[in-house]
């Protein structure tokens, strides 16, 4: 009885604690939400500025205009994440921005997708064209922010500090002896050779063909990064090759002699710098202004052009329903499209997409509207980090497909995974079940029992007509014949580099150039851009985090590094239907 009275006082304890929590989050939104009003003003940039560019959060593909203010602590619903559309914008604005002298490049490691870091780089490179500088300091660079800061005019590095710059990575995690352990059988229907993302539950290591395809992709993407390395550091493409393979910067001198990096300097040597070149008499009058503020001095331009080209965003996971901003639902993202469509103003529709892929049902009601644009205004596609498998079903029908070169994308092939957990539940658990069932497929899918022969047989037919489906839409979208299609797709990734190659894109480029080839085929000379969906309140954001992201947000700190797989196992329970997607947990270091 004792320990009854603790089990409910203390449930009585966290309840109480839970609603104060509540009422204390909310109190702090409200009061951020009046501050964000209350400063909604425009910065004004001094003379001699100096852009200070620090990528320490996480890059969303656009940022929230309806931002609230919030201790740093509550900021687990990302309400504030820089947008790679504000980072962009603000680098083109201050490459003809009389105030900005130029800009310091504050970078350790950058949480972002290759395709993301090009996009950066490359408005750098733009930059440079106005002649200021660009100067570049850190104590640590990870790889990525090398990447970035490679354009820089001078490269710095603290004389006890470090540089990787070592190749890349793509690392999976298997689960079959834990689902062996817990005696939990995965039921396994795919089609495509290459269609590694159900591996994980079926091996304990990478196929042959799972490792070929990474090497290819990986070779590519590498490559493509140490050229471009070797063009702004004035090398050779084989000795700056042989300096990452053999790991040879491995100490902060290294860099300098394997010239990597300029010059081994203190934090307070490099102010010494921007005073100089910002006319200052000492290092205490240099104006810095960070990203976020200096988004907020821009002037926003106002257009009268009554032609627009609608920029619509497919960001995340695709599934059924409503999705968010950082998830595609089909019903949302579907009407956009229709609405974009039946919008006379609206002279031309760029899809820029950023997705692993997901439901194949899905892609297929997108796919559709897709189809349904196209025959009445041009339709080009714009791919981000990743636009794999369902991510590529709702590209292949576009007019014309741009992909940076480390776009991650193909990946045609389709999947099925069922876990069988009767064994689980009956030597695990000690809990049986019994049925009554009126129809001899009454119960398929049930995951208390194994896939007899002939429901597997029926599934396995589903997803090959799916892959069928598929591959014929990609034939038909990309002018190609079926046989062709069929030998680049089997579930295999591909880097934008060889997707252009084979056929799966036609252009290497950004969003930007996207823009201006919609223009182009709408025959447009002015335009305004509208952006579509409507982002989401950050207080329904915020809110809905605390019942989402705030579970793991509150976590011991012991066990926060176990949120990643936490989230995977979530979209594992939560993925109806047949798939076509990457692997969870797909990323490349």
């Amino acid at each position: 009885m004792k320990q009854f009275f603790k089990t409910v006082f203390a449930s009585m304890i966290g309840s109480f604690l839970s609603i104060l929590l509540l009422i204390f989050v909310i109190v702090l939104v409200s009061i951020g939400t009046v501050l964000s009003l209350s400063s909604d003003e425009k910065v004004n940039v001094k003379e001699h500025s100096i852009l200070h560019i620090q990528l320490n959060e996480s890059i969303s593909e656009r940022s929230n205009d309806k931002q609230i203010d919030l201790p740093s602590f509550l900021n687990f619903a990302d309400n504030n994440r820089l947008g790679l559309n504000n980072i962009l914008a603000s680098i083109r604005n201050a490459k003809n921005d009389e105030n900005i002298d130029g800009i310091f490049l504050d970078l350790s490691a950058v949480d972002a997708g290759l395709s993301t870091v090009e996009e950066i780089r490359n408005a750098l490179i733009k930059f440079k064209e106005s002649n200021k500088f660009i100067y570049a300091y850190s104590e640590y660079y990870t790889q990525k922010a090398y990447y970035i800061a490679s354009v820089s005019d001078s490269i710095f590095l603290n004389p006890s500090g470090l540089l990787e710059f070592k190749g890349v990575n793509a690392q999976y995690m298997f689960f079959q002896h834990a689902l062996e352990k817990l005696e939990i059988s995965p039921e396994i229907i795919r089609v495509g050779s290459f269609k590694s993302a159900v591996e994980p539950y079926m091996l304990d290591h990478m196929s042959d063909s799972n490792k070929l395809q990474t090497n290819v992709y990986l070779s590519a993407l590498f490559g493509h990064m140490v050229q471009n390395i070797a063009t702004a550091r004035n090398l050779s493409y084989d000795s700056t090759f042989a300096i990452a393979k053999k790991l040879k910067v491995r100490t902060a001198e290294d860099a300098v002699t394997y010239k990597i990096a300029d010059a081994l300097i203190y934090k307070d040597e490099l102010l010494d710098k921007f005073a100089h070149q910002t006319k200052q008499a000492n290092s205490n009058e240099i104006n810095f202004i960070s990203l976020r503020k200096y988004s907020k001095s821009m002037k926003t331009e106002i257009s009268i052009a009554k032609d627009k080209i609608a920029i619509i965003y497919a960001n995340g996971e695709i599934n059924g329903g409503s999705g968010d901003d950082e998830s595609i639902g089909s019903e949302k993202l579907s009407n956009e499209i229709r609405k974009a469509r039946l919008d006379k103003s609206i002279k031309s529709i760029v899809l820029r997409i950023n997705s692993p892929g997901g439901s194949a049902l899905a892609s297929d009601v997108i796919w559709r509207e897709v189809i349904l644009a196209k025959a009445v205004k041009p339709v080009i596609v714009s791919m981000g980090d990743v636009a794999a498998s369902g991510g590529y079903y709702i590209a292949c029908a576009a007019d014309t497909i741009v992909a940076e070169p480390t776009s991650i994308t193909g990946s045609i092939g389709v999947f099925g995974v069922l876990f069988n957990m009767q064994k689980f539940f009956n030597n695990k658990l000690g809990i049986t079940f019994d049925q009554v069932k009126i129809g001899d497929y009454a119960d398929l899918g049930n995951y208390t029992k194994p896939l007899s022969p002939a429901e597997r047989f029926i599934i396995q037919n589903e997803i090959n007509r799916i892959y069928a489906d598929f591959t014929n839409k990609v034939s038909a979208g990309r002018h190609m014949p079926i046989d062709k299609v069929r030998s680049i797709a089997e579930g295999r990734v591909w880097s934008g580099i060889d997707a252009k190659r084979i056929g799966l894109v036609d252009v290497l480029g950004n969003l930007e150039d996207a823009v201006n080839i919609a223009a182009k085929k709408a025959k447009l000379t002015e335009y305004r851009i509208v952006n579509y969906p409507e982002m989401e309140d950050p207080f329904d954001k915020i809110m809905k985090s605390l019942s989402n992201e705030a579970r793991i947000y509150l976590m011991p700190n012991e066990y926060k590094a176990l949120a990643p797989y936490i989230k995977s196992l979530e979209q594992v329970k939560n993925s109806k239907g047949i798939q076509t997607r990457l692997p969870l947990n797909f990323e490349i270091n």
